[in-house]
């Protein structure tokens, strides 16, 4: 199914949301968009809403559980413009949101879908689950110059930290709320402004009409930015991505001044949930 406008997906996709989980990816270029597709399709999302510029192609056709919606995804605001209707439209239904370049990971992924996971966290009493943006970056940038690569893919091992968050205006802290940070973000700062240098990011969520995401990746109810729930540690998710590498390597401002992202913390990315748990970047909680 293909609408030529998210006005038109709006007006008339309700049927296409009111059944639940389903992925909502914005397209920036078409840099591994089939093979984002593909992997959410393969973790159990009941339909994958692509929200692209009309020129990008995908070798992924259109469908009853691919949905293809034109508008311009680098336009300012674009990711609070296009996610926050869609929230309005599938109220009371479980999203995920993410770029292509980009791949969900969960604890037992490979074995479990994404429905299990959110029916787990339901019983939880959760509305979100908390996501890492882990990057991912090409281990040979001679060879790969736009650092992507599946096959060369590495990640940082360590270097992840968090700090306090403070309720704006003040130094008292947020309940329950930290801001993480790591991975080519961190180590390459000087490129990075200073508010896009935090990895979390609660991409998965179940929508509420009038709950909206705001332009920082955090949402307007303080609920939903919480790491856990008061009585015990919850599940949380990675979002591997290659967005970041790819960044770096685009802008004419950094590219010349990186050689390599490897340093002595790397290491070939296993693309299994095993390895993400075994450093500590995601934790199943009481999910066994």
């Amino acid at each position: 199914m293909h609408y030529d406008s998210l006005d038109a997906f709006l007006s008339s996709g309700r049927d296409l949301v009111a059944k639940g989980p389903i992925a909502l990816l914005l397209a920036e270029d078409e840099v591994e968009l089939d093979t984002s597709i593909r992997h959410h399709v393969d973790a159990g999302f009941r339909r994958i809403i692509v929200f692209a510029n009309p020129e990008l192609k995908t070798g992924v056709p259109v469908s009853d559980r691919i949905i293809r919606v034109d508008t311009d995804v680098l336009a300012d605001g674009a990711l609070c413009r296009i996610i926050n209707p869609v929230i309005d439209l599938a109220d009371g239904q479980w999203l995920y949101y993410c770029y292509n370049a980009e791949y969900l990971f969960y604890p037992f992924c490979e074995h479990r879908t994404v429905g299990e996971m959110i029916t787990f966290n339901n019983e939880e009493r959760r509305d979100t689950v908390l996501t890492y943006v882990i990057d991912l970056y090409a281990g040979d940038l001679w060879a790969n110059p736009s650092a992507v690569s599946l096959d060369d893919a590495h990640l940082d091992k360590s270097g992840y930290y968090a700090l306090a968050r403070h309720k704006p205006g003040t130094q008292d802290p947020e309940e329950r709320q930290l801001d993480f940070f790591g991975g080519l973000r961190w180590r390459f700062e000087e490129h990075v402004p200073l508010p896009r240098r935090r990895i979390d990011r609660v991409a998965v969520f179940k929508a509420r009409k009038g709950v909206h995401l705001r332009p920082d990746h955090t949402f307007t109810d303080p609920e939903y930015n919480t790491y856990s729930c008061p009585w015990h540690n919850n599940l949380t998710a990675a979002i591997c991505s290659f967005r970041t590498a790819k960044a770096l390597k685009r802008n004419p401002g950094s590219t010349f001044d990186i050689e390599t992202f490897q340093w002595y913390n790397s290491a070939p990315f296993e693309w299994h949930s095993q390895q993400l748990l075994d450093l500590g970047l995601m934790e199943p909680g009481q999910w066994f």
